[in-house]
């Protein structure tokens, strides 16, 4: 029987594996993502001249598996290690067996692998299983195994003796790539199917059309690429252009066929996305006889949402899809195909007489049912191809097509809904899994971004708390997405990693056994993994060990460990650090008021983003006499569209007034301004005693409280809602107060909190504020 060999194998090797728990290693090895269940073991085994891959399955992807195993391993050990078929009583010791089972009932990614002094063992259901097996064999060499080069053959190879048995929580644990608004070469995109089978990532959601780009040969239509792939400009002037100064480029479908073949090679599926009904201005730019005007049009060379879009009243529009994607489908072979349906403007539907003539004749009630209209239609089409179409929430809108998959991103609501209603579901909220979003606070960014950081996003939950459980197994699972408007292919590890490993972890491991500190520590080693494999990865901020802002007499400031292999340079002055300034050793000891800036240099020499923190030694704050006080702030009111707080002194006001306390002031700007606004308060604040008072500020795009001046609190273009705290030592007595904000847009929060002798933590009160008449 096929099972015999592999079951007695496993239970032989197990029971060499297990020994007694005093003898068990003090942590488990660092694997990303971590493992369903894992039992340390003592002793290793050691990879030798003699060592084989053996492999016992009725699949023939197995030997595939195998031979990639022992194709890795012979470049980093020299060693032969051939690849054969097992014989029934061939003794196996000292060698690596691959084993699986047909109609075996565990999931198809599960495997069990068993180290012991004789061997490796590894058995699963299906040769993909065999396959993560091998990454994680992979994990538990030493970082620096991974680099092709990193021994000198031949070598030796040891593994730890231990017994895993893994499986994935999700079936979709993806990646989305955007390659419409930067092209990425053919190798590139072969690298990232590595990148993400190697953290057991299992698709590829690869972004081929855009306003900006149209990536993908279509025989039937060859103005799509002769035209559609290249734009005359990109915001990224550093990038290369073609010999007719040109931007872009596309993938033939020679091309394709072999990326496909790739993935396929590491349990990779990839699913493409021709976009529909918007973000289309590169395929109209090509036939501009598919749009409600007519055009002329050019591939776009500027972000944001286009207005124009393929005409749904036109026959030829339909004709014209439903040939790109039977092309489309017999280059990708999996069941999806992804449509996009999102950020659809309605302006050209509108004015278009055969819109408006679609919407007579279909009964619709308006261009939301237009919309639902096409997408139906077009499911229509896949189903009867049989393929299984996904789109973004908003195919939600208008009515949903009966076997649609829906891709949630604007939160989770779209999730619950489309689950509740029996649809498969994709999760990926801009709140977790948006990897183009910077992985801190970064004032150049748009306001609308805020930041996620791997804390973030690796406490992403896919299963939403607001859906019935009977609803749960409609989540599909998790993706993270990388767009790419401002990550050309050189940016792309940096925006991506680490944080995809965290998502790889959501997505595999059980949510019970999720713990970030623990994921903290096993990334220590995971860095010099990816360090191995040349990612280019965010490079982890300097954090210190507390939130010291303010001091009175001295104080000392302390930097956690980093989980890198780097230091942390710094300077006290506000000069920028650099690798000839001081190297963080030990705490230090500040005697006086200092604008910390630090940042973290790896051993490589890469060099990362820089962190700035200021510490105010407390001067006492005299109190000033005020002849006539009126109660509340004076306020000045701004229309305009910024990123950091303006320069007030040289703005003109739209206008002025009187606020009892900060949110009034809010309020009365967000009822009159049209978008934009910032706010400048003034007048002056009474402290009840001498003493030390804590202010807290929360804001979400910009702000910053001043007194006499002296800035004590800045939340300036965190653009995320949150709470900044600051100390000021004050006698008793009125002092000058300003507070300056601005709103970007979205959410808008401004409140002020103090504390302080004689006051308990809260709001800001009429009775505190007052100003000058």
């Amino acid at each position: 029987m096929i099972l015999s060999y592999p079951l007695v194998a496993l239970l032989v090797l197990a029971a060499q594996a297990t020994k007694p728990a005093s003898r068990l290693a003090a942590a488990e090895p660092a694997i990303v993502p971590r493992p369903v269940e894992i039992e340390p073991g003592a002793g290793r085994f050691r990879l030798g001249e003699k060592s084989a891959v053996l492999v016992q399955s009725p699949y023939p992807e197995a030997k595939s598996v195998a031979e990639q195993l022992a194709a890795w391993l012979r470049t980093r050990t020299g060693l032969p290690l051939p690849v054969r078929e097992k014989a029934r009583d061939e003794n196996s010791a000292g060698s690596i067996v691959l084993a699986t089972a047909g109609g075996h009932s565990r999931a198809s990614d599960h495997y069990d692998l068993t180290i012991s002094e004789r061997g490796v063992g590894i058995f699963a259901a299906h040769p993909q299983g065999l396959f993560y097996a091998f990454q994680t064999l992979r994990q538990l060499l030493p970082p620096e195994c991974e680099r092709t080069a990193a021994v000198q053959p031949p070598n030796e190879l040891e593994w730890p003796c231990l017994r895993i048995s893994d499986h994935s929580r999700f079936l979709w644990r993806g990646m989305l790539l955007d390659c419409g608004r930067h092209f990425m070469d053919k190798e590139f995109v072969k690298r990232t199917i590595d990148l993400l089978a190697y953290h057991k990532l299992n698709v590829l959601h690869w972004h081929l059309t855009e306003d900006q780009g149209w990536r993908i040969e279509i025989k039937k239509f060859p103005k799509l690429t002769e035209v559609g792939a290249w734009r005359r400009a990109t915001r990224d002037s550093e990038q290369p252009r073609d010999a007719q100064g040109r931007y872009g480029g596309f993938y033939t479908q020679d091309d394709i066929r072999e990326i496909v073949a790739y993935a396929k090679s590491r349990y990779v599926t990839i699913v493409p996305e021709i976009e529909m009904p918007g973000h289309c201005l590169a395929a109209l730019a090509a036939y501009p006889e598919l749009s409600c005007t007519g055009g002329p049009f050019e591939v776009r060379t500027e972000w944001g949402v286009e207005e124009n879009v393929y005409c749904a009243g036109n026959e030829k529009t339909f004709e014209f899809l439903e040939s790109v994607l039977a092309e489309v489908i017999d280059l990708f072979p999996g069941q999806y195909i992804h449509i996009g349906g999102d950020e659809v403007p309605k302006a050209r539907w509108n004015s278009c007489p055969k819109c408006q003539e679609r919407i007579q004749a279909e009964g619709l009630k308006d261009e939301r049912e237009l919309q639902s209209y096409f997408v139906r239609r077009i499911e229509k089409f896949l189903a009867s191809r049989n393929r299984r179409l996904i789109g973004w929430d908003e195919i939600l809108e208008g009515g949903l097509a009966p076997n649609a998959t829906v891709q949630s991103w604007r939160g989770m609501a779209g999730a619950v809904a489309a689950a509740s209603a029996g649809h498969d579901v994709i999760a990926s909220p801009t709140s977790h899994c948006y990897l183009d979003y910077p992985q801190r606070p970064d004032p150049a960014a748009p306001g609308w971004m805020g930041f996620i950081d791997l804390e973030k996003a690796y406490s992403f939950d896919p299963l939403p708390a607001a859906l019935p459980a009977a609803k749960s197994k409609h989540i599909q699972g998790v993706e993270g997405n990388i767009w790419t408007e401002r990550a050309p292919q050189p940016r792309v590890d940096w925006q991506v990693f680490p944080r995809l490993a965290a998502l790889a972890e959501v997505g595999w491991s059980p949510a019970s056994m999720r713990d970030f500190a623990d994921f903290s520590r096993r990334m220590r080693t995971h860095y010099r993994r990816l360090d191995a494999l040349g990612v280019e990865y965010f490079v982890p901020l300097p954090q210190l060990a507390s939130d010291i802002t303010s001091f009175q007499d001295s104080c000392t400031l302390e930097f956690k460990p980093l989980p890198v292999d780097g230091r942390i340079h710094f300077t006290l002055d506000g000069s920028e650090p650099t690798a000839a300034s001081p190297v963080y050793a030990r705490a230090i000891r500040l005697d006086d008021s200092a604008e910390m800036r630090a940042r973290t240099i790896l051993a490589s020499g890469r060099v990362g983003d820089e962190i700035r923190h200021r510490i105010r030694k407390l001067r006492p704050l005299d109190s000033v006499q005020l002849a006539v006080v009126q109660p509340g702030l004076a306020y000045e009111l701004y229309n305009g569209s910024w990123r950091m707080l303006p320069e007030f002194d040289k703005l003109t006001p739209l206008r002025t007034g009187v606020a009892a306390v900060p949110e009034d002031a809010l309020a009365e700007a967000r009822s009159v301004a049209q978008g934009g606004f910032a706010l400048r308060l003034r007048g002056s604040l009474s402290a009840p005693a001498d003493g030390v008072y804590t202010i807290t500020l929360r804001s979400d795009d910009g702000a910053r409280v001043l007194l006499h001046d002296e800035e004590i609190v800045n939340h300036d273009g965190l653009h995320a809602v949150s709470d900044r705290r600051g100390e000021v030592l004050l006698r008793a007595g009125w002092h000058p107060l300003t507070i300056e904000y601005f709103d970007a847009g979205g959410a808008s929060a401004l409140a002020v909190e103090i504390e302080g002798p004689l006051l308990q933590r809260q709001p800001l009160t009429p009775g505190m504020l007052g100003h000058a008449p």
